[in-house]
């Protein structure tokens, strides 16, 4: 294949100027020989390995057979770190640097001389930060995820990760086993390298990334153990340097087309809300349209196929084992409900040629058919209302059928320590039939809209054997959590939106059907009581990343990007500075 422009990267080492021999000169202190800097593509590993961030600390392995396919395809391979968005150990929040991590990866590609990257992706917020930073600068990339852990064992059975721990932590609460019960299930449920292994946000979003076309087919759902991972990458850093002399570039890749695949995937396979955030941020960074309603328009009457915990009973490996993301494609396909077949995908086919003939391994269990599937509407719902102008969302394969209609008294929470105070006291005024209300809890609010809005039952609700109640915040919910959970309501509380005025006893109506959230209050009291509203305590801080986002996030239902971060930049080269 002929190249069809120059190399981006010969603008550093192809030149014989003073500027083209101090690059040269610094980078052969590495034992890089002459010849690798003439005619090369350069291909940039955009690493966000850690061993702070468990899911992602085997990428070192990978990155070396993602250099072994850039070498044998006539590339040069260079890594790089970046800042790695871990969800289990940072705090408050990864979602808090998601964007941070956005930014550094739009940097680095942008000021170094790298003519493609493979990104290097796994735990929840790595995936769409690296894809958003690497839209902003449309180069070409490709998405190579770490693959889920093995299934978890405990007690003679399969447990997921995150969904074991929603499971039994309830349990314990209500008394239904005890707190060695509990723990004994600790070491069982992350026994391997890689990300959770339900069909939690990680999961989603390497699903979200291959159904996008970013990723060949496969990447989502190989186990990260699995040698076939390694494979994959080798395969990707092949790829990377065809791409480059294809001048294929994430442009051409991340259409309208391609997230309206995604988003009708998404409602397939059962997968997390935070897609709803995450696809708006990286739709914002290539430049396309894609609005909350789209969600509606495309996703809801779309039957759920994938068996996965946390809204069925199988896990990762069983998924792959059955065929993967190819195989409900192709089963998507075959029924005309793959909206854009055509869309082209980082390995040069369109996404429907890559699927056409895609395996299905198994008894239709794991992989259902479109006449049995787990749940009947499974797209994601979006509700407005006067409760949520900008709107919600609710996971219906994780709901409660019997509750997505549903007219409950307020339970009021101003804010998660407030939850965490009163939620298992006795006395609190509370029964299955109540709404579990809490605010402060979105992108300003906390900030960075942690992972708490599936708000834990008060334990004498638990004790009756009650495993759900209908439950509203402006945050968000990890992807392995369950239960009929209204999340990401806009405009949040700490922005005065009209979540910030419920008062405990307020009656609330909730209808997915209708997708309809209504605080039953007349518009004048709730008038009344936003213009009393003051921010809460603390919300501005004195400096520092956590004031830049505060003052410059937007809200859910605009992908929580920053403001002055979305669009596409390109990746012209800076100015030298020699």
């Amino acid at each position: 294949m002929t190249d069809k422009r120059p190399l981006r990267s010969a603008q550093w080492f192809g030149t014989t100027d003073k500027n083209g021999f101090m690059y040269r000169s610094w980078m052969k202190n590495q034992g890089i020989p002459d010849h690798e800097f003439h005619g090369k593509p350069i291909i940039g590993i955009c690493n966000t390995w850690s061993e702070l961030t468990p899911c992602n600390a085997h990428f070192r392995k990978i990155a070396e057979h993602v250099k072994k396919g850039v070498l044998e395809a006539g590339g040069f391979p260079v890594e790089f770190p970046v800042f790695s968005s871990g969800e289990s150990n940072l705090r408050p929040t990864a979602m808090l640097t998601r964007n941070l991590a956005s930014m550094d990866v739009e940097e680095s590609i942008r000021g170094n001389p790298v003519d493609a990257v493979v990104l290097l992706t796994g735990c929840d917020k790595t995936t769409p930060a690296l894809l958003m930073g690497a839209a902003s600068c449309d180069v070409p990339a490709i998405v190579v995820t770490g693959g889920p852990m093995l299934n978890g064992k405990h007690n003679g059975r399969d447990i997921g990760a995150g969904t074991i721990v929603w499971q039994m932590h309830e349990a314990y609460k209500g008394g239904l086993i005890s707190l060695d019960e509990f723990l004994s299930a600790e070491a069982g449920m992350s026994r391997s390298a890689g990300t959770c292994n339900t069909m939690g946000t990680a999961s989603t979003m390497a699903c979200m990334a291959e159904a996008l076309g970013t990723s060949l087919p496969h990447n989502a759902a190989i186990p990260a153990v699995d040698a076939r991972r390694y494979v994959l990458a080798h395969l990707s850093g092949m790829r990377i340097v065809e791409m480059v002399r294809e001048d294929l570039r994430l442009s051409r890749v991340l259409t309208r087309q391609a997230f309206e695949n995604a988003i009708r995937v998404n409602a397939a396979i059962g997968g997390s809300t935070n897609a709803v955030i995450h696809l708006k941020a990286i739709a914002g960074r290539i430049g396309v349209e894609l609005e909350l309603d789209d969600w509606t328009r495309i996703g809801r009457g779309m039957p759920t196929l994938v068996d996965l915990q946390p809204s069925g009973r199988f896990l990762m490996e069983e998924f792959y084992y059955a065929g993967g993301l190819p195989a409900v494609i192709r089963r998507l396909g075959e029924h005309d409900l793959l909206p854009h077949p055509d869309a082209l995908t980082v390995n040069g086919r369109s996404l429907w040629e890559n699927c056409a003939q895609a395996p299905i391994y198994g008894t239709d269990e794991v992989i259902r058919t479109l006449d049995n599937p787990l749940r009947a509407d499974g797209g994601i719902c979006v509700l407005r209302g006067n409760l949520a102008p900008a709107g919600a969302v609710l996971k219906p394969s994780a709901a409660t059928p019997a509750l997505m209609t549903h007219r409950g008294r307020a339970v009021v929470f101003e804010d998660f320590d407030d939850y965490k105070a009163r939620i298992a006291d006795p006395e609190l005024d509370v029964d299955e039939t109540c709404v579990l209300v809490m605010k402060n809890c979105g992108p300003k609010g906390y900030p960075g809209m942690a992972e708490v809005g599936n708000m834990g039952l008060p334990p004498k609700v638990l004790a009756k054997g009650i495993t759900d109640m209908v439950r509203i915040s402006d945050a968000r919910m990890s992807g392995t959590a369950y239960g009929t959970v209204v999340l990401h309501v806009a405009p949040e509380a700490a922005a005065g939106g009209p979540l910030a005025a419920v008062r405990n006893g307020d009656m609330i109506e909730l209808d997915c059907n209708a997708g309809r959230l209504h605080l039953d209050i007349d518009d004048e009291e709730l008038a009344r009581r936003l213009a009393d509203w003051q921010p809460p305590h603390g919300l501005r801080w004195d400096g520092g990343y956590r004031r830049l986002y505060v003052d410059h996030v937007l809200q859910a239902d605009q992908g929580c990007d920053f403001d002055f971060l979305v669009g596409c930049r390109g990746a012209d080269v800076p100015r030298h500075s020699h």
